[in-house]
């Protein structure tokens, strides 16, 4: 069942999707050469506490951080520790979630750690995101969720190919429902599988509609493995990966981008989309 948020729901949402992009960050300003995993959590750990807000990571599924550090070839998932030390070249998707009055919101983004990065990697992270801005665009009336997979699929495949390898779009996992809970119906494929055309798999998108949208893309295989900690996400070959994501809501005036400062209105721009007005003013 697809839980259709009331627009003081979509408000509190907001809420919890600014402390998101606060948390973004203070992290992406921390995630410089010679801090450890542990310290981009514990940044995380004070900004919550700061505006009051709960971690909706903390403790989901046992899961024992706040944020998720996933470094070069940890596609998601990664578990921020001390042993984990940035170092000048490094990519690293964090991946945040904050709870306000019950409702959640969750994003990730993937940054550079220093300098001197190699051109392929720069685009991976270029097309990741942008992939993810044309499945935000999707989320409109009358489209259904596969809209939405193909939108990023087809963004991704339209891209050239890098010097050495391919954009693997991940396979296993991909974005889902948002609400009074952090995972929920639907689940969204970030590629179009025809086996999931009809029914409760591809609803129409109406107002109240809320998603988490986050494309995963490698530099290589769209496959993965889970390492002996039950958690961390590896690229079966090795290659590295990007991951990005806003949580999204649909209202009777467009898409509001939960998590991003401006509501997402200056990317969606780009699309010809207008964002609904902010629910907080």
């Amino acid at each position: 069942m697809v839980e259709i948020k009331t627009p003081e729901q979509i408000a509190k949402m907001r809420e919890a999707g600014l402390v998101v992009a606060a948390i973004h960050a203070a992290t992406r300003e921390a995630a410089v050469p010679g801090a450890t995993t542990k310290d981009l959590d514990e940044v995380a750990r004070k900004v919550i506490a700061e505006h009051g807000a709960k971690s909706n990571f903390l403790g989901y599924g046992g899961f024992p951080a706040t944020i998720c550090t996933s470094v070069n070839e940890v596609v998601v998932h990664g578990i921020p520790d001390e042993k984990t030390v940035l170092k000048d070249g490094d990519v690293i998707s964090i991946d945040a979630g904050a709870i306000i009055d019950g409702w959640h919101g969750d994003a990730a983004f993937t940054a550079f750690v220093g300098s001197g990065h190699a051109p392929e990697l720069i685009e991976l992270s270029r097309v990741t995101e942008e992939s993810m801005w044309a499945g935000i665009a999707a989320v409109k009336k009358g489209n259904r969720l596969v809209d939405v997979s193909r939108a990023i699929e087809s963004y991704i495949r339209r891209q050239p190919r890098p010097p050495k390898g391919k954009y693997g779009i991940i396979e296993e996992y991909g974005g889902h429902g948002i609400g009074s809970e952090m995972h929920m119906d639907p689940h969204l494929l970030n590629y179009v599988d025809k086996r999931r055309l009809l029914g409760r798999h591809n609803p129409k998108l109406v107002p109240g509609f809320c998603l988490a949208i986050e494309p995963m893309v490698s530099l290589g295989t769209p496959r993965t493995e889970v390492l002996e900690d039950d958690w961390t996400v590896i690229t079966t070959d090795g290659t590295w990966s990007s991951h990005w994501e806003h949580s999204v809501a649909l209202t009777e005036a467009g898409p509001i981008v939960l998590t991003s400062p401006d509501c997402g209105k200056a990317k969606l721009a780009e699309y010809g989309v207008t964002t609904a007005p902010d629910p907080l003013g």
